[in-house]
């Protein structure tokens, strides 16, 4: 059975599952950033659009890497756990508190995930899963950032603790050079497991980050990250930028303040780089 995931007025086919397992080296894809492209990312503004920015940009070092989130920045959803939660008429908020708060890991979170979803439906197979993913879209703008970014010669890769088959549906459709994410272990007949696949911790990311400039032969000082929670933080490795974007929650608002980062309110990605490249 082909099942689809309908983006903006895209339908992508599912048939990335195609792949496999997700290999064991990711950011194994590379980049030529021989060209480059400038963004007005300067620390301690807040972001409401772009004109002011383009009026007085400030001097930035060039940038050759950008990082996104995918929940919540990429796409309009906050997470796709949650859309598998709203999918099944379940709620883990209790779990994800104690998640934010460190009382549990990324393992145990996302096997408490499974078990309530598994109370409601068991078995539930892979097909069922992406059909949960029908109808989102695109965060406003998203589809213009990445394919100016890369116009340019930059970097661009997804470091997400999100779901696996969303994000890597998500990576395929925008081209992204490379990506991660958490997800899920298959049984032989393609129903879901007890257990997660937890790939990188989700206060973690800047470790992935640091490997991927490694690997790519990038520096931190050339590369952005953008978020939307106070967990997404950890992007923010040293030497680095960080944007964060649309913050929903009270505690991720409150993160962002405390660490005097560039904030976008509102729904549009175009609002995080509101420079375009320089002639």
């Amino acid at each position: 059975m082909t099942t689809s995931l309908e983006v903006e007025d895209h339908t992508i086919a599912g048939g990335f599952r195609k792949w496999g397992p997700l290999p064991s080296s990711f950011f194994s894809f590379s980049s030529d950033s021989s060209t480059f492209i400038e963004r007005s990312l300067s620390r301690r503004v807040l972001f409401r659009g772009m004109s002011d920015m383009e009026k007085n940009p400030p001097q930035i070092p060039k940038t050759t890497c950008v990082v996104f989130d995918c929940d919540g920045v990429l796409v309009n959803a906050v997470s796709s756990w949650r859309t598998l939660h709203d999918h099944f008429g379940t709620d883990n908020a209790f779990n994800l508190q104690r998640f934010i708060r460190g009382e549990i890991t990324d393992d145990e979170f996302m096997r408490s995930d499974i078990r309530m979803w598994k109370a409601i439906q068991n078995p539930i197979t892979r097909d069922e899963l992406f059909r949960a993913y029908s109808g989102v879209k695109l965060m406003e703008g998203t589809r213009d950032v990445v394919e100016q970014l890369q116009a340019n010669g930059v970097f661009v890769a997804i470091v997400s603790a999100g779901v696996d088959l969303f994000v890597a549906s998500i990576a395929s459709m925008l081209k992204v050079d490379d990506w991660i994410a958490n997800g899920f272990v298959f049984n032989d007949d393609d129903t879901l497991s007890d257990d997660g696949v937890c790939r990188l911790h989700a206060v973690g990311k800047g470790e992935v980050i640091l490997r991927l400039l490694k690997m790519n032969g990038l520096n931190a000082k050339n590369c952005v990250s953008v978020g939307d929670s106070e967990m997404d933080l950890s992007m923010h490795v040293d030497g680095s930028r960080f944007i964060g974007f649309n913050p929903t929650r009270d505690s991720s608002i409150q993160a962002f303040e405390s660490a005097d980062i560039d904030v976008v309110h509102g729904k549009d990605l175009r609002a995080s780089l509101p420079y375009r490249s320089l002639e």
